[in-house]
């Protein structure tokens, strides 16, 4: 036995550099991808069910489902054509396109599905050939289940040997079953009968026996066309997996069509249609020229063992380029190979150990394998789905670095062959596509909870920044109404890890309805603090990061604060979506009173809503809250009602009741007073309650004997006149002083409550 050692990983990169490392990369086209497709292509379909197939539908409605299968395989072909020559093409196969294309969670998720597809797949020919064999030999009926495990065995022998020895093998395969298929086809041509021929173009009717219908034959004969992923699966072993990989599935592709359609041509023709039903594989036996049925026979066994080896040579390739990416921690040490040929022993081990559970489950009946057989082909259905995908979030992403050197690739096709996998899964079982689109969701989640690092170039990059493009642009020729305010707030964080609380408040107000932009001003020389700036950014995205805060960084370095934020207020934008809602904490410092207004200042001057947020306590999740809204008008109201009811929208404020306060001093005006805010209420759709305060004392007073229990008090304020922002300052201070937390509003006046 070759000796193991490790094949270091990268750490998840996004390179996967240790995906083939030490692998030969000795076949070409046609052993690497030609031969091992076409192989499981012509398949045990071709034997068994497709003389079924054209006796029940008629010959024109077999070719028709002949030709939307090759259809889906034919866009799909494409798709992974596409996405191998646009970059280097590493083991893994499909699970190496999909990963660098949509992601390390779609690629893991896949991964798995195809590794398990595939690894399933190994037991199903088994079965197969020790179905036909048993057939043939009735005597071996009671050692079933001692075959089934025998060639298994002996498979896994040759496969662990190495894939030159598979390959090999194949080349004696596939003479024999090029032998099978000129026999049944040349004595189709022999025995063909135009009157035949005419009988079975129709359907059958009721009267032959009972005939299924268009879409229960298509889903029978679906996976006659299926097994592209075989060739793609050894793109670690290809000498240059670009040039093979579109080359040998195409010509596996076409070559496997001109035979099935041969087949349901000449064979329609020269079976009557009570055999094709009643006997198809018997029938295929006695068209045999000179009588050499054997030849057929041997035909079904070349094809389920060579699907078999294919399985299990494929599978563990798969498992291990997934190791080597980490994404999955418990199956790490699936990713050594051999030494010299890195060949994935570990991984076939595991892949061997399934089959013979499989196989020990199945016994000696169909039932099992029948229910393993609808997941594998659903999991075969979601890779091809998943690619297609892939090729056409890669196309309409319209990254630069998307420039396949195959050309004739179109994201139609992509979205076309994605579309038609999703619908073929769903009639031929909608249960085991349901399941395995289950299984899918739950790797993902798994993968996206982990929080990878791993980088692979992913296109979906590209195709929401297209998405976004386009949608701004759209965005910008849309009039603005203040129907369709949304809250865009531009935080001065300063110093972001102490000031946490007002980050999350501005959250909270944006309640995944606008965007929240954290800013940091950094004043002097720009040359002389660029350090300092990649620094400072650096530092804020990974506040963003480590908070886990839906938010954007911003950094800037200015000779002057207020023209800096003056700067920031005006230029910062995406596009067409600028901050309208400007946050500043509470400054208890007056001798910063002067340059405090000040900036409150350039944001009034550029048309902003100014916030100011005085925190004192964080908010007690499950616990029920009350924010005081303090009513002086709409002028400062509207924005403030808008601002408590976003707050409502966040999990920690679910418990929230919101109270509109006002302060009268007369009597006769309390009931007035109190039906016109619940009259502003009602019209504003906002869930909350009205209270008038009568009293002729002063506002602080009142302020404090009503609101000190509150969550959150809400409080309107104007800038002062110049000269008096000391004196504004020493009001405030007096006012805030033993308030629960409090935010100070100055609406620009574009967020109208009864819009």
């Amino acid at each position: 036995m070759a000796a193991e050692h490790e094949s270091g990983s990268n750490g998840g990169n996004g390179t996967s550099a240790a995906t083939d490392p030490g692998r030969t990369h000795a076949f070409g086209t046609f052993a690497g991808v030609f031969a091992p497709t076409l192989l499981t292509i012509l398949g045990v379909i071709l034997f068994l069910r497709a003389n079924y197939i054209v006796g029940q539908a008629g010959i024109v409605h077999a070719l028709l489902i002949l030709g939307g299968c090759q259809v889906i395989v034919l866009l799909t072909a494409m798709s992974i054509s596409a996405i191998s020559t646009n970059s280097e093409v590493r083991g893994g196969g499909a699970y190496f396109l999909i990963s660098r294309s949509l992601g390390p969670e779609f690629g893991g998720a896949i991964g798995v599905t195809l590794f398990l597809a595939q690894a399933l797949s190994v037991p199903f020919y088994v079965l197969g050939f020790t179905e036909a064999l048993v057939a043939a030999v009735p005597s071996l009926r009671d050692q079933f289940q001692t075959v089934s495990l025998v060639l298994a065995t002996v498979l896994f022998v040759v496969a662990y040997l190495g894939a030159h020895w598979a390959i090999r093998l194949q080349y004696v395969v596939l003479g024999i079953l090029g032998l099978a298929i000129l026999s049944f086809l040349g004595g189709a041509i022999v025995g063909f009968d135009a009157e035949t021929f005419r009988a079975n173009l129709e359907p059958a009717t009721s009267e032959v026996r009972a005939t299924p219908g268009f879409w229960i034959l298509f889903a029978i004969y679906f996976p006659a066309v299926t097994g592209i992923m075989t060739g793609v699966n050894m793109s670690g072993d290809l000498k240059d997996p670009a040039v093979s990989i579109p080359r040998g599935t195409f010509w596996a592709v076409l070559v496997s069509a001109v035979i099935y359609g041969l087949h349901i041509l000449l064979c329609g023709g020269a079976i009557s249609r009570e055999n094709l039903i009643a006997a198809p594989y018997e029938s295929m036996l006695d068209l045999s020229l000179f009588g050499a049925g054997f030849i057929v026979a041997a035909g079904v066994f070349a094809a389920t063992v060579s699907s078999a080896i294919g399985s299990l040579v494929a599978a563990p390739r798969v498992l291990q380029a997934l190791a080597r990416d980490e994404i999955f921690a418990p199956i790490r040490i699936f990713a050594r190979g051999t030494k010299g040929a890195d060949e994935p022993r570990r991984a076939m081990c595991l892949t061997f150990a399934i089959t013979l559970g499989v196989l020990w489950a199945a016994g000696d009946s169909e039932d099992g394998l029948n229910q393993v057989a609808g997941i594998v082909s659903m999991f075969f259905l979601a890779a091809y789905g998943v690619t297609n995908g892939a090729a056409f979030i890669e196309a309409v992403g319209a990254n630069p670095s998307f420039r396949p050197r195959f050309r004739w690739f179109h994201w139609t096709g992509g979205f076309l062959g994605g579309l038609g996998c999703i619908a073929i899964a769903v009639l031929v079982d909608w249960v085991a596509a349901l399941v395995a689109t289950a299984v899918i969701v739950a790797l993902w989640f798994y993968v996206a909870q982990r929080g990878l690092t791993a980088n692979f170039g992913d296109a979906r990059r590209g195709f929401i920044y297209t998405r976004a493009r386009n949608n701004l642009l759209r965005l910008q020729e849309l009039p603005s109404d203040p129907k369709n305010w949304r809250p865009t707030v531009l935080v001065l964080t300063g110093n972001p890890h102490t000031r946490l609380r007002l980050v999350k408040y501005a959250l909270w107000f944006e309640a995944r309805r606008g965007v929240v932009t954290l800013a940091q001003i950094l004043v002097g020389d720009i040359h002389e603090l660029a350090d300092e700036r990649r620094r400072a950014m650096e530092d804020l995205a990974g506040f963003i990061e480590e908070e886990q805060l839906p938010a954007f960084p911003e950094t800037v370095v200015v000779p002057e604060f207020n023209v800096g934020l003056r700067i920031v207020l005006q230029a910062h934008s995406i596009g067409p979506i600028k901050p309208n809602l400007v946050l500043f904490g509470w400054s208890a410092e007056r001798a910063r009173a002067s340059s405090f207004v000040g900036h409150l200042r350039c944001g009034a001057e550029i048309g902003k809503s100014l916030l100011i947020l005085a925190n004192r306590a964080k908010p007690v999740p499950r616990r029920r809250k009350r924010i005081d809204v303090w009513w002086r008008g709409r002028e400062n109201g509207s924005l403030m009602l808008i601002l408590a009811h976003l707050l409502m929208g966040n999990p920690e404020w679910q418990y929230t009741r919101i109270r509109v306060m006002r302060v009268v001093d007369k009597e006769e005006e309390q009931a007035e007073a109190k039906a016109e805010l619940t009259s502003i209420i009602e019209a504003a759709r906002i869930r909350g309650w009205a209270e008038v305060v009568l009293s002729d004392r002063p506002f602080a007073e009142i302020l404090h004997a009503a609101s000190t229990d509150a969550t959150l008090v809400l409080l309107g304020f104007f800038l002062p006149p110049p000269g008096e922002e000391e004196a504004m300052h020493d009001r405030y201070t007096d006012l805030l002083e033993g308030l629960p937390t409090t935010l100070l509003v100055n609406s620009s006046g574009d967020a109208d409550l009864l819009a």
